[in-house]
């Protein structure tokens, strides 16, 4: 669990825990948007100053936000070196054999790491700075709307906050499965590819186990506490917008103008 933030939360008294679940989830989404709008460095670099400031405001330990990097790092390295070999450009840096890579591929694959650490580090201020509760009563009241239609609103956000939870605690356990098939004898760190991937099958067994007697016991308490889904539910904490969402949508506001502006600018350069 210490190596993955990301379903975490992380207690703070800060500027972000404080806001509305509703504003900090359209906030992410406005903020996703805004990186795959971003078409240059220089409203790229818009992004990256609004999210220091974010995170700033979060109070929480950047090494905390860079853990949840990890579970992308292969796919990170993944599409960076297909970026850097197969993308066309004029420019060439480096020539041999079959492999050609370009100074536009160069741009363009830091271009693209870039806004994936962006994409996966606003995902991680969300999770970090909101409670499983808010976060679920947050979705629910986005999606009211669909009520109308018969949607299963409620048990939706339920089941995505629920979702969010057990990837720490899957993590955690698969950690325990293994370190105790370690002391039996296990070898999950030498040999080949084949042979790494024989080794971790055993564990996903124990760890299917684990995962459906854990959802049990989660159905059990949910029934021993009366739980009914959303008929005939009152909430104890009522969601309200204060002056820190007003803020939060200033923010959006002005990073969307911003990007806006430096295209028009950098085109009109162009």
């Amino acid at each position: 669990m210490r190596e993955v933030s990301f379903g975490q939360y992380y207690p703070a008294d800060s500027f972000v825990h404080k806001c509305d679940p509703r504003t900090k989830l359209l906030f992410l989404i406005a903020y996703i948007v805004a990186v795959f709008l971003a078409q240059n460095f220089y409203a790229l670099g818009a992004c990256i100053a609004v999210f220091i400031v974010i995170a700033a405001f979060s109070g929480v330990r950047f090494s905390s936000l860079l853990r949840s990097v990890k579970a992308i790092t292969f796919l990170l390295v993944f599409t960076a070196v297909l970026n850097l070999l197969f993308h066309s450009g004029e420019k060439v840096l480096f020539s041999w054999w079959v492999i050609t890579i370009t100074e536009e591929a160069v741009y363009f694959t830091i271009f693209l790491a870039v806004r994936l650490f962006l994409l996966v580090l606003s995902s991680a201020i969300l999770t970090l700075t909101t409670t499983p509760v808010a976060l679920t009563d947050g979705i629910e009241s986005l999606l009211k709307p669909l009520k109308w239609i018969r949607f299963p609103v409620h048990e939706l956000a339920l089941i995505m906050s629920i979702a969010l939870r057990f990837i720490p605690i899957l993590t955690d356990e698969t950690g325990r499965i293994m370190n105790a098939q370690k002391a039996r004898g296990a070898d999950f760190e030498t040999g080949g590819l084949i042979k790494r991937v024989k080794a971790v099958i055993p564990v996903l067994i124990p760890l299917l186990i684990s995962a459906f007697r854990r959802a049990d016991e989660l159905g059990d308490a949910m029934d021993a506490r009366c739980y009914s889904g959303s008929k005939v539910r009152t909430k104890y904490k009522k969601l309200t917008f204060g002056w820190r969402d007003l803020i939060a949508a200033l923010i959006v506001a002005a990073l969307f103008a911003g990007i806006v502006l430096l295209r028009i600018y950098t085109q009109a350069i162009v």
